[in-house]
């Protein structure tokens, strides 16, 4: 149950936010920026590689590591392969996951690690197991840690991850909004010098701007009537969001959103693209979870019983409505098996501000749900 009451207090929102989460997302652009001058100090600016890595490996815990891979691998396009190094292990533990490289990685190849921890001693061992077998490592994680050793140590290129004072209060959830940028931002600036995508220091500058923007508009002090993030949460309260994305860059969007939705909320989220989330999700909305299948029992005791928990569709898009697009298609299906759909479109600018912006309003809603919600 969602206590709406609480969406416009934002004492009782900062009194609930017990992991830092609003104030992680209001302050991503500054840690956008901090991020940045970290790697420029690390010396990535100066890098004049030889050409394009045969592939990218990305290693790391958790759903930060998860979100740079699907990012990275949609902004880098067919340019190089991005592949994620799953884990392996018997518990989520920093001491208990080890990571192997892949039998053809070699010279050719480039080794990425981002950990919001940094203490994993299978992500030391990777290390220098790539630098036997000749990969280039670039590392980013919490500066005085055993992995920023390992990686100089190996002759890696080590860049301090953007931390901020609160970080240490509480265990960092993987989805919190500081920690993707902290992590990625460093990751776009050294895959903009290998010439896979483009993210030159004016546009991370744009990226922080941006981030900001939405800060301004859906931050804690903003009325839900006017905050998009506030509203979505509130449209989402005791429902099961069918997350459709359309447009490249707002599937990777769309995937963390879930992901976030999940970890911070306890919320049950599925996510598709479009158009074939059309026919992947018919059945789901003509079945018991459609608005229209059960309609709200007269004799219902609405003290002891909870309400039904229907589907809603949000529908995230990263291109202007003039374009070819399955948008109608999407808003059709819904609306003839009576499910409400929320919808998110940002402004016009570069691929990577709209994609930061889709980010930035859905990491709000998903942690305005997580404060504001009560257990059913």
């Amino acid at each position: 149950m969602l206590d709406e009451s609480l969406l416009d207090s934002p004492e009782g929102l900062a009194e609930a936010d017990h992991r830092a989460l609003l104030r992680g997302a209001a302050e991503a652009g500054a840690r956008v920026r901090t991020a940045a001058r970290h790697a420029a100090e690390a010396g990535v600016g100066d890098l004049k590689p030889d050409g394009r890595p045969r592939a990218v490996l990305i290693a790391g815990p958790g759903a930060a590591a998860t979100q740079a891979a699907d990012l990275l691998g949609t902004l880098a396009g067919a340019g190089s392969p991005v592949t994620r190094l799953a884990p392996t292990g018997v518990a989520p533990a920093a001491g208990a996951l080890r990571w192997e490289l892949p039998g053809w990685a070699g010279s050719v190849d480039l080794l990425l690690i981002a950990t919001p921890d940094g203490t994993e001693p299978g992500l030391s061992l990777l290390s220098e197991q790539a630098y036997r077998r000749g990969l280039t490592v670039v590392a980013v994680a919490p500066a005085g840690t055993p992995l920023a050793e390992a990686v100089s140590g190996s002759h890696g290129l080590f860049v301090p991850m953007a931390v901020a004072p609160y970080d240490h209060d509480e265990p960092l959830a993987a989805s919190a909004p500081g920690v993707l940028w902290a992590l990625l931002t460093p990751l776009l600036a050294l895959l903009d010098r290998t010439g896979l995508l483009t993210a030159p220091p004016d546009v991370l500058q744009k990226v922080a701007d941006r981030l900001d923007a939405v800060a301004e508009r859906c931050g804690p002090a903003v009325a839900t009537y006017s905050n998009a993030a506030k509203t979505l949460a509130a449209e989402l309260a005791d429902a099961l969001p069918i997350v459709w994305t359309e447009g490249v860059s707002s599937g990777p969007a769309g995937r963390r959103f879930a992901a976030a939705l999940a970890e911070l909320s306890g919320t049950p989220a599925v996510v598709a693209e479009l158009p074939e989330a059309l026919a992947a999700h018919s059945a789901l909305l003509a079945g018991p979870l459609a608005a229209g299948a059960d309609p709200d029992d007269f004799f219902r005791d609405r003290v002891e019983e909870q309400p039904a928990l229907h589907a809603r569709v949000v529908l995230l898009r990263d291109r202007p409505l003039g374009g070819l697009t399955a948008a109608p298609a999407a808003r059709e299906l819904a609306l003839t098996h009576d499910t409400p759909i929320s919808e998110l479109e940002p402004e016009e600018g570069g691929e990577l501000e709209t994609l930061a912006e889709l980010i930035a309003v859905t990491d709000f809603a998903a942690v305005y749900l997580a404060l504001a919600s009560t257990p059913r």
